[in-house]
């Protein structure tokens, strides 16, 4: 069983096959690892953007830190809330689309959500999903949605909302994942984020992790991807919208419990 560092640094990468190649090194080398090599450390920290003390806490964790232990419902916040992030962060490769393909769900809503985004992954290939990334997100212009809190806050990019979102992550100490380069009220950015507070990757407090989600996350995300399932060019990504929506609904209800 791989442990938590290298399943990070997979999930971070868009599965096997997009580590390996981004380390240039064969897939079964890879696919036989329990947890990242020592030599790897540096290489898989610059190409997934996971800090070494989660890639391997054992040589770079500072020993008065407290150890963080997920249970399994956290573990699986993490890993959907930094699939997503992946799946709005940049156009998907093929080997993200396969690992999206093999999602599983339950008889709830957000599960029935997971099932079809599964089986529009499978349906689509990278070509069309990166057209519709493209049409989205991009765009000659501008994309048919604008992914940043700004925008749906106060109506113009690079506003106060990017300086609050900047103001908490600099405070947390959270950097931007290698690879995103877009203003840290993206979409991506925050789910990332939120991935790193929960799994460990940034120690910070559950009350800071919720303060974030209901600062920067909570209070505009659901129209985004109400936006996003209405959008002309939006086929994969209505499925991606859809899983969104009952995710942020799910997480919003139990801040509001633990509140």
């Amino acid at each position: 069983m791989r442990d938590q560092g290298l399943q990070r640094a997979i999930d971070a990468a868009g599965g096997i096959g997009a580590l390996a190649r981004a380390l240039e090194i064969a897939q079964p080398s890879v696919s036989g690892w329990k947890r990242v090599p020592a030599d790897r450390v540096t290489a898989i920290e610059a190409a997934t953007g996971v800090s070494r003390n989660i890639l391997r806490p054992d040589l770079f964790n500072d020993p008065k830190a407290p150890a963080v232990e997920l249970d399994d419902i956290d573990l699986a916040r993490a890993r959907g809330y930094l699939l997503l992030a992946n799946l709005l962060a940049r156009p998907p490769k093929q080997a993200l689309l396969d690992q999206v393909a093999k999602v599983t769900g339950d008889a709830s809503a957000l599960g029935f959500a997971w099932i079809a985004l599964a089986d529009a992954a499978r349906a689509t290939t990278e070509a069309r999903a990166g057209e519709e990334f493209f049409k989205l997100f991009v765009g000659v212009g501008r994309g048919e949605v604008l992914p940043y809190a700004s925008f749906y806050l106060a109506g113009f990019l690079h506003e106060r909302p990017l300086a609050a979102v900047r103001q908490d992550l600099e405070r947390f100490g959270i950097e931007r994942r290698a690879g995103l380069h877009e203003p840290e009220d993206n979409i991506a950015t925050l789910f990332d984020a939120m991935a790193g507070m929960i799994d460990g990757t940034y120690r910070v407090p559950i009350t800071a992790q919720d303060a974030f989600f209901a600062a920067h996350i909570e209070t505009w995300v659901p129209r985004l991807f109400a936006d996003i399932a209405v959008a002309p060019s939006a086929k994969f990504y209505r499925a991606v919208a859809d899983v969104g929506r009952h995710w942020i609904d799910i997480e919003t209800r139990a801040l509001a419990i633990a509140a």
